[in-house]
């Protein structure tokens, strides 16, 4: 198996696992929009490695993705120009920078920042799909525990 492929894998799974307890999506105006926040301890190794990410208990992920919503199919993976700002339950306010990764078909946004034990986060996504000029919007709360 690609090494590329093993981090989307590795998303996939942490997203599907999460599912049992909150959808972690958002459809508006003819796309979902999927997102997900977790640890870096999360991710084996071999995937922090392959994506220059550092392992930390205190550093934290959010994974999105837009999918353009096709009748009868799962949809099609879009680029898009996507911003995340993160609001603490202090009021602090901070821009995550996001990294596009694409792998075959699919395309994805990565942005690490830092976290505390129990600090809850409140994300608002947007998003704009190439050719579109439709701003997407979806909102994700998380709360994480480091070790």
């Amino acid at each position: 198996m690609r090494k590329t492929t093993l981090f989307f894998l590795s998303i996939l799974g942490l997203l599907l696992s999460t599912l049992a307890f909150a959808e972690n999506s958002t459809k508006t105006a003819g796309y979902t929009i999927h997102h997900n926040a977790f640890l870096s301890t999360e991710l084996s190794a071999a995937v922090l490695k392959q994506y220059s990410i550092r392992r930390s208990p205190n550093r934290a992920l959010i994974n999105i993705s837009i999918i353009k919503d096709v009748p009868n199919t799962t949809g099609t993976p879009t680029e898009a120009k996507v911003t995340v700002t993160a609001r603490n339950l202090r009021g602090q306010i901070r821009t995550i920078p996001l990294r596009e990764i694409k792998e075959g078909d699919a395309v994805y946004y990565i942005g690490e920042f830092l976290v505390e034990n129990q600090e809850s986060v409140a994300f608002t996504i947007e998003a704009q799909p190439l050719g579109d000029d439709k701003i997407l919007h979806a909102t994700l709360k998380q709360q994480f525990f480091t070790r």
